[in-house]
C-alpha cells in the first residue's frame, strides 16, 4: 500500500485523482485550503484523510509519503484576476514545499503543469519540445509563468538533488466536480444552456481547444505516476473543437432553446489548442477513451442533479 499526498486534493481535478488513487489501493492524504475546492468533492474513506491547510505556508502533514502529487492551483480564467497573487504563490513557494517533502521522504514527485506554458502557441500541434509564446506580464501570466517556473524548479530539484519527478501538461480537462462560475467553457455553456440563459460565446468562437474528459486525464496521471518517465508529457485529446461548435453542441446536448450570443474575447486568449501525444502514447500506452459527446453528456448530468454548481454565478467563457 504506497501512502501519497495530493495537494489541491478538494479541487476538480484533484478530487477525482484521490478517488483513483483510493481505489488502487493508496493510503491518501489531501491538502487543501478551499479557495476553490470543496469538501463536497471529498469521498469518505478509511484510508482517506483531509487536511484543511494552504500549502504556501507549508505542509502540515505527518508520516512518510510514497508520492507527492502537486496539483493545488486556482486554474480559472477568473481567478487570474481574483487571486492573482495566491495563485503565484502555490505555484513558487507552495511547489517548494511539495518538492522539499518528496526530497526528504524519496517519494515520487508528480507536477500538474498545463498547456497554458505554450500560451498562444505558434505551433500547432503543441509537442513538448516546443517552448511556447507566453506574454510574460499579462494577466494570464500569473498562471501560465507560474506554471513555467514550477517546471523550472521541479527539474532543478531532479538534477540538483535527485529527487523522482514526473511533469504533466494538462489539457482543457472537464467534468463533474467544476466550478459552475470558474469561467471556463464547458461549466459556463452547460450552466447557462440550463438556466435558459445566451451562451456567451467569447469573440467569433472559432479559437478551439481539445477537451479531455477527467477519466481519460486522471487515467493519464497514474499511468505517469507507476512510470519512471519525467516528461514533461501532454495529456488530453487530439479531437479539437471550435468554441461556436462546442457552445451548439450543448445546447443540442441539454435541449435548451438559449440563443448563442458574442462578446469580446480576453486579452491574450489562445487561437487554438491541441497537444501531439505523441510521447504519452508511445512511452506511457495512454489513448483517450472517452468522446466529446460521452463526456458532455456526463458533465450535463453532474450539473442538472449539483444545485450548488447551478447556482454559481453568471461568468463570460474564456477557456
Amino acid at each position: 500500500m504506497a501512502r501519497t499526498l495530493v495537494t489541491g486534493g478538494a479541487g476538480f481535478i484533484g478530487s477525482h485523482l484521490v478517488r483513483a488513487l483510493l481505489a488502487r489501493g493508496d493510503e491518501v492524504v489531501a491538502i487543501d485550503n478551499l479557495v476553490t475546492g470543496r469538501k463536497e468533492n471529498l469521498p469518505e474513506h478509511e484510508r482517506f484523510a483531509f487536511v484543511e491547510a494552504d500549502v504556501s505556508e507549508g505542509l502540515p502533514v505527518d508520516g512518510r509519503f510514497d508520492n507527492v502529487l502537486h496539483f493545488a492551483c486556482p486554474a480559472s480564467p477568473v481567478d487570474f484576476t481574483r487571486i492573482p497573487i495566491e495563485i503565484l504563490k502555490v505555484d513558487s513557494i507552495g511547489t517548494f514545499h511539495a518538492l522539499d517533502r518528496a526530497a526528504a521522504d524519496g517519494a515520487r514527485f508528480i507536477l500538474a503543469s498545463t498547456s497554458e506554458v505554450y500560451g498562444d502557441p505558434l505551433v500547432h500541434p503543441q509537442p513538448e519540445s516546443y517552448w511556447g509564446n507566453v506574454n510574460p506580464i499579462g494577466v494570464r501570466a500569473v498562471y501560465d509563468e507560474a506554471k513555467r517556473f514550477s517546471e523550472a524548479a521541479t527539474f532543478a530539484y531532479h538534477r540538483d538533488r535527485g529527487v523522482d519527478v514526473g511533469v504533466v501538461r494538462i489539457f482543457n480537462a472537464y467534468g463533474p466536480n467544476m466550478r459552475a462560475d470558474d469561467g471556463r467553457a464547458v461549466p459556463t455553456f452547460i450552466t447557462q444552456a440550463l438556466r435558459g440563459e445566451p451562451l456567451t460565446v467569447a469573440g467569433d468562437g472559432t479559437q478551439t481547444r481539445s477537451l479531455c474528459y477527467i477519466d481519460d486525464l486522471v487515467r493519464g496521471i497514474l499511468l505517469l505516476l507507476e512510470s519512471g518517465e519525467t516528461g514533461p508529457v501532454n495529456c488530453g485529446t487530439t479531437f479539437e473543437v471550435s468554441m461556436l461548435e462546442l457552445a451548439a453542441l450543448i445546447v443540442e446536448l441539454t435541449g435548451s432553446d438559449s440563443p448563442i450570443v458574442h462578446v469580446d474575447r480576453p486579452a491574450d486568449d489562445p487561437s487554438q489548442r491541441r497537444p501531439d501525444l505523441s510521447k504519452i502514447r508511445d512511452r506511457l500506452g495512454y489513448e483517450p477513451l472517452i468522446t466529446l459527446e460521452q463526456g458532455l453528456q456526463a458533465t450535463i448530468g453532474h450539473f442538472r442533479t449539483d444545485i450548488s454548481a447551478i447556482s454559481g454565478r453568471h461568468a463570460f467563457a474564456r477557456l
